[in-house]
């Protein structure tokens, strides 16, 4: 499936729809972007429409809503995130100092212009585990996916039906 941003008159992408590939093929089996705003035009009236990729194989990045279009370089925006971040010569925020390289997690605080770790959430039950990936505690047995509910027994380590 292909995929296109409507862009308003500033280029800020409005919407993202999904064309079938069948409707921007060629003769010679290749896709034409042509022929996908040609399509969307027919369908809601004259606007301004780029393709974009899923997988971000081209334009840099998959268009959002709110994204903005830098026709010059060819690629998509995503809006700018706190007032003092910058632009990067790859089209992504900067913060005026770098991410912490320790295994903590931390948010952006614009008004210090400082990076602020975020505290663990508390453990819930002593034998939980914690996944800095996720920055979160899991259970020791993963929770049942019958569509059931459950809750944690710590004592015999196990998921109890409710």
């Amino acid at each position: 499936m292909a995929h296109f941003a409507k862009l308003d008159s500033n280029n800020i992408v409005t919407e993202v729809l999904v064309v079938n590939n069948e409707v921007i093929l060629k003769a010679d089996n290749t896709e034409s972007e042509y022929k996908g705003k040609v399509f969307l035009n027919g369908l809601f009236g004259n606007a301004t429409w780029i393709q974009t990729s899923f997988s971000a194989s081209f334009r840099k990045k998959f268009a959002s809503i709110g994204d903005k279009y830098d026709e010059t370089n060819d690629v998509f925006i995503s809006p700018k995130p706190f007032e003092s971040w910058v632009l990067n010569s790859n089209f992504d925020w900067q913060a005026p100092i770098e991410y912490p390289t320790d295994d903590n997690l931390y948010e952006w605080d614009e008004e210090t212009k400082a990076w602020v770790a975020v505290p663990k959430p508390v453990q819930p039950y002593s034998s939980w585990i914690w996944n800095k990936e996720f920055w979160d505690w899991f259970p020791p047995v993963e929770y049942p996916t019958d569509g059931k509910e459950y809750e944690w027994n710590e004592s015999n380590q196990s998921w109890d039906f409710i």
